[in-house]
């Protein structure tokens, strides 16, 4: 599909690291971001080399600005950017919004919202005709928390979620007319470490039957949805939320 590269926050594990060896199965270069886990990030890069494809892992909490720009600048060495996939993001411990500390809730926005925001200007500045690029696809990773509110269990994790959806089309409008198409994806119940991260690992499974597919879905098939919206197949479609939630 193509020999440009993709940064992929978070893809150490879960969503991101299934998103990282399908992008490269389809001819990207994949820039494995990661916080702290290199001895997964590498894993990841081992997994996509052992396929033929390229790799690099960089250390980025998206947390603060210094790593973001770093990862970035890694990037300009591996290749031309031509995608970015938002992955990266923390939830919080169970709780009310009358028990949350504010620096919960700052952590939560700074990685959620600020984080995909700077990556994003970064995805720009490099992509964008106007600056010179060739064009590209920005990624991000909503959740369907953004819809239901997370009441009682995180409520800023879902506000978190609602603002990265508002992003998505204001920005997919912004750089519309430079070549620059703006997704996102909703998970819903999903397969991953996140909810052990949460202090509740078995949420998702113990969640399922409210599923109207009644199950949970697996970091195979969100990777699937994002591949497709990096794709050329959908080369028409930007400010667009696709859920993927099996109907949640």
């Amino acid at each position: 599909m193509t020999d440009k590269v993709v940064v992929i926050t978070g893809a150490s594990r879960g969503i991101g690291r299934a998103t990282a060896i399908a992008a490269a199965a389809r001819g990207f270069r994949v820039c494995v971001g990661y916080a702290s886990n290199e001895t997964a990030a590498r894993q990841v890069v081992a997994a996509i080399e052992g396929r033929n494809g390229k790799a690099i892992a960089v250390k980025c909490d998206v947390g603060d600005e210094r790593d973001i720009l770093a990862m970035f600048k890694a990037a300009d060495g591996f290749g031309t950017l031509g995608a970015l996939v938002n992955n990266a993001g923390i939830v919080g411990t169970t709780s009310r919004v009358d028990e949350m500390s504010a620096e919960r809730i700052q952590r939560m926005m700074a990685v959620n919202v600020t984080g995909s925001i700077l990556c994003a200007r970064e995805a720009v500045k490099r992509m964008s005709t106007r600056h010179g690029g060739q064009g590209g696809v920005i990624v991000n990773l909503s959740s369907v928390a953004a819809k239901l509110g997370s009441p009682n269990t995180y409520v800023d994790y879902a506000a978190s979620k609602g603002a990265i959806d508002s992003f998505t089309i204001g920005l997919g409008h912004e750089v519309a007319g430079e070549g620059i198409r703006v997704a996102a994806i909703r998970p819903g119940l999903i397969d991953t470490e996140i909810h052990a991260s949460g202090g509740d690992p078995d949420r998702a499974h113990r969640l399922a039957d409210g599923v109207p597919m009644k199950r949970v879905g697996t970091a195979d098939e969100i990777a699937s949805a994002i591949v497709w919206l990096m794709s050329d197949d959908a080369s028409y479609v930007t400010s667009a939320i696709l859920d993927v939630s099996g109907g949640r």
